[in-house]
């Protein structure tokens, strides 16, 4: 068995997803495995991958909207074999990001595992480098994974730097970095805290959800090194510049990472707390939830941050107008 699978979840990238596939053919290790979760895609996403090469398996585990094991199998789980890697390919109705994720946990089998975007591509190293950290890792200490780099594609730079150069381990909530970083995790420790259950009609529940309940609990082996090639997409094809519509679709499941970050035991002083809080008011207003005291587990500064929760409302819908 190999140590990594690199899983991509994607919805109609198949523009983008010959990239992927390109850097893992290049890479200078062969111990990693594909996955791809295709979330209800309609470009032809599904001829291109079985383009790639024969079926070894033509059947699988089915999953519904939002990752969830079905009983039986069927023909949109299928695995082929090329010369460069092993292929799984899952098909599934469209249910966002995060369903994606339930369905990598549910389906990996290996000891490593990384999500690589469909619009994202590893460097050509980047396998060797993970599988090579973590076997030289120190005994005596349960890691939950390796903390990496992205860097942006335009200008050669990690998104955000470096870490300090002298940090070898570390909680990644307590690492001060305000760029993307890449997580590499433990799969038995994420199939403990999968499957994500989401609100129904909301696509948009940051899968960090799970990470960051593991990421606090263990630390992490930290590496000043690339794991991603990262391009930003513009306009309707981009996530990040999305963010404020999410907050106005998505609102139950924006609390309830709130309510998830408001707990961290690593890295999560006061002022990011009440961020958090104005955040979680926010959401509470936009979903209409009359429980919102209630479940937040920080009541006073909850109530500290009703003006200001307020104040976020109104900007959220002022950016979807």
């Amino acid at each position: 068995m190999k140590t990594l699978t690199v899983f991509t979840p994607t919805y109609n990238r198949k523009h983008t997803l010959p990239r992927t596939y390109e850097s893992l053919c290049r890479q200078t290790s062969d111990d990693f495995d594909w996955l791809i979760i295709d979330d209800g895609s309609s470009d032809g996403t599904r001829e291109w991958v079985e383009s790639l090469g024969e079926k070894t398996v033509e059947m699988g585990m089915c999953f519904d909207w939002m990752g969830r094991e079905l009983n039986g199998e069927d023909e949109n789980h299928f695995v082929i074999q090329t010369s460069q890697c092993k292929i799984e390919y899952v098909y599934k109705p469209n249910g966002g990001l995060y369903t994606g994720y339930n369905v990598a946990y549910a389906t990996i089998e290996t000891e490593l595992c990384v999500c690589i975007d469909s619009d994202d591509y590893m460097p050509d190293d980047a396998v060797e480098k993970i599988v090579g950290r973590w076997k030289k890792r120190p005994s005596g200490t349960e890691y939950c994974g390796i903390v990496g780099l992205d860097f942006n594609v335009v200008d050669k730079l990690p998104i955000g730097g470096l870490f300090p150069e002298q940090l070898q381990e570390a909680y990644q909530m307590e690492v001060s970095h305000r760029g993307d970083t890449k997580q590499v995790m433990r799969a038995d420790l994420m199939k403990r805290v999968a499957p994500q259950i989401g609100f129904k009609g909301e696509k948009d529940f940051n899968p960090f959800y799970m990470l960051i309940q593991v990421l606090d609990k263990y630390p992490a082996l930290i590496i000043n090194d690339n794991l991603c090639w990262v391009e930003y997409q513009i306009g309707a094809d981009s996530m990040s510049q999305g963010i404020w519509k999410q907050y106005k679709r998505s609102p139950q499941s924006y609390a309830k990472y709130r309510i998830n970050q408001m707990t961290l035991k690593h890295g999560n002083p006061w002022k990011n707390r009440f961020r958090l809080c104005v955040h979680y008011v926010s959401s509470c207003i936009l979903s209409g939830d009359k429980y919102w005291l209630r479940n937040t587990p920080l009541k006073g500064l909850t109530i500290l941050a009703i003006p200001f929760g307020l104040f976020l409302t109104l900007v959220v819908y002022w950016k979807n107008r």
